[in-house]
């Protein structure tokens, strides 16, 4: 088995190859922008398999642009510009901490991409470093480059016919970590995406939240090929991915070794089949016709038993068929070792289905619903895939459960050539020398176990609240304080539906610095921002009037005044009294 594993990171600054704000917006932006997308030729002369087979998909797509963050080069009716040299100076910047050697010149290249994830048809992605190392537990892993590119248009919704998309994604500076494949098992992945992590989030110089950070797997087993699993965002399921891929390959190379003993040429014609469901009770069936669709199908010799057959948890051979089925754009399929029942065809129907296929016993059969010129174009694709009688090099997604679903043919050398209108950038001596090289993640790990216990040091390294951990440490305030509300209040508030935003937390440790509350009130100002007036510390004479009103009587004053007083101070009081 064979792991590797290419880690996406979004980077703190404003757009690559603009001034636009890397910024999200709301709303269905200010601008819609309808795109067909088709493939050119790459440098060697050849189109890429992959993108060929998203634009037979033929689909349109729409995107939604903002005034605030977008401008005419994320629509594409602008050259890029100069390369931001912010976002080059952090990629270097986290190559040193990897050991990378910087390249002399930084070329850019586009990289085909059609499945309207960007305006223009394409990615631009140039290596800024190579040879860099991973320690981990399991020994060194090998880092071949490190590069910098614009992250994709988000997604908003997937429909017939086109995708819509939004923009203001699009262009936001990523840095891609790739390994050598020498991961050795899913757990092992998990430590190498953490331990990047890690260092991306040491450097206080990459973007935080949901979807900032993403991995992607390459994995292949002996006899199968190797697989890209696109979009693995939590870490913990990264073992349960590769898993789920090896259990995968397994089960398709068992069915080819049994399809390899039968007849080679075993898929049926492809057959209008229609006339058997004109009085159907089956409901998916009779509201495809209604919306005049049709009914086709095909059978596939000696295969009974085997399309029904798992392959993943939840996942047959057949869901594999389905998903090169619905790239022509139906729904899914229908195959005879399913339960036919479920979708209410009688065994009459089934019946007449088999007589017209010529379909004999031990035999398959596969349908589909819709439109003739997609039905016929669906089970096209069924056939080709049941006619690879290997494991054949993918594109998937990852699953929320750990499995992954086929997205398209991996992309060959094909895929790239060269961008020209970005000049190369020149690494010149005193260009490296201006680099701050930053903490290294050992010496940031170690500072931190200066400031805090071990257990809230190993949380704060980990945590995306690093960067204003750091800061307000900076600014004076108390580093175990700053620890506790960023890990241990802000979760408990969160629990609540409550979500602080940075701005209220600085302003609630900065008033406690100044005074200004207790420290107990902080957790209910950063519930309720309202209250900060009412919960005003009481202090000095204020706090000796109150203790000598309640006969110093610490219990009952705390009571009253638990989030108005500081504990200590009033201790001092009653202490001075007795």
């Amino acid at each position: 088995m064979k792991i590797g594993l290419e880690v996406h990171q979004q980077l703190k600054t404003q757009k690559l190859f603009c001034s636009c704000p890397s910024q999200m917006e709301e709303g269905e932006g200010n601008v819609k922008i309808i795109r067909h997308l088709h493939p050119v030729l790459s440098e060697l002369g050849k189109i890429d398999r992959a993108a060929l087979a998203e634009f037979e998909k033929g689909k349109t797509f729409e995107y939604f642009a903002y005034h605030n963050s977008n401008c005419l080069v994320e629509t594409d009716e602008e050259p890029p510009h100069a390369m931001n040299t912010q976002a080059l100076a952090i990629a270097l910047q986290i190559s040193h901490q990897l050991g990378a050697k910087p390249v002399d010149e930084v070329h850019c290249m586009r990289k085909i991409v059609i499945d309207g994830s960007n305006t223009g048809g394409f990615q631009r992605t140039a290596i800024v470093a190579m040879n860099g190392v991973l320690e981990t537990d399991q020994g060194r892993i090998f880092i071949p480059q490190i590069a910098l590119e614009e992250e994709s248009a988000g997604i908003v919704e997937r429909k017939a016919g086109g995708d819509v998309y939004r923009l203001d994604r699009l262009g936001i500076p990523l840095v891609e970590i790739s390994t050598a494949p020498e991961i050795r098992d899913g757990e092992h992945a998990r430590e190498v995406a953490e331990k990047i992590g890690l260092l991306l989030r040491a450097t206080s110089q990459v973007a935080r939240g949901i979807g900032t950070i993403r991995q992607d797997l390459n994995i292949s087993i002996e006899g199968g090929a190797r697989v890209e699993i696109k979009g693995a965002q939590e870490l913990k399921l990264l073992p349960l991915l590769v898993e789920h891929e090896v259990q995968r390959q397994k089960a398709l190379l068992k069915i080819i070794t049994e399809v390899k003993k039968r007849e080679k040429s075993f898929v049926g014609e492809i057959q209008d089949v229609t006339s058997v469901f004109q009085n159907t009770e089956s409901k998916l069936i009779a509201k495809g016709l209604q919306r005049g669709e049709k009914a086709f199908a095909m059978g596939v010799a000696h295969h009974t038993g085997l399309l029904g057959r798992e392959i993943n948890p939840n996942r047959r051979y057949a869901t594999e068929l389905s998903e090169y089925a619905k790239t022509a754009g139906v729904k899914g399929i229908i195959h005879s070792d399913e339960v036919l029942g479920t979708y209410d065809i009688s065994e009459s129907e089934t019946e007449k289905i088999k007589q017209q296929l010529a379909v004999s016993a031990g035999d398959a059969f596969i349908l589909v619903v819709a439109s003739p010129g997609i039905a016929q174009k669906a089970l096209e694709k069924v056939a080709q895939r049941l006619y690879m009688l290997f494991i054949p090099e993918e594109t998937r997604k990852a699953n929320p459960d750990g499995t992954s679903s086929y997205l398209r043919p991996l992309p060959g050398s094909a895929r790239m050539y060269p961008e020209t209108d970005v000049p190369p950038i020149l690494f010149t001596t005193e260009f490296l020398k201006q680099i701050k090289r930053g903490e290294s993640l050992e010496e940031k790990q170690k500072k931190l176990q200066k400031l805090l216990n071990p257990e809230m040091a190993g949380k704060i390294l980990r945590s995306p609240h690093l960067p204003l951990f750091e800061k307000l440490v900076r600014e004076g305030i108390e580093p175990m304080l700053v620890a506790a509300t960023l890990e241990n209040t802000m979760i408990a508030l969160r629990r609540e539906g409550i979500l602080p935003t940075e701005e209220q937390v600085e302003e609630a440790l900065h008033g406690y610095q100044e005074g200004k509350w207790a420290k107990a009130a902080i957790p209910e100002i950063l519930r309720n921002p309202s209250k900060k007036n009412e919960l005003q510390r009481i202090s000095g004479e204020a706090l000796e009037k109150i203790a000598k009103e309640n006969n110093h009587d610490l219990g009952k004053i705390m009571a009253k005044y638990r989030l108005q007083v500081d504990a200590q101070e009033l201790q001092a009081i009653i202490k001075r009294k007795k």
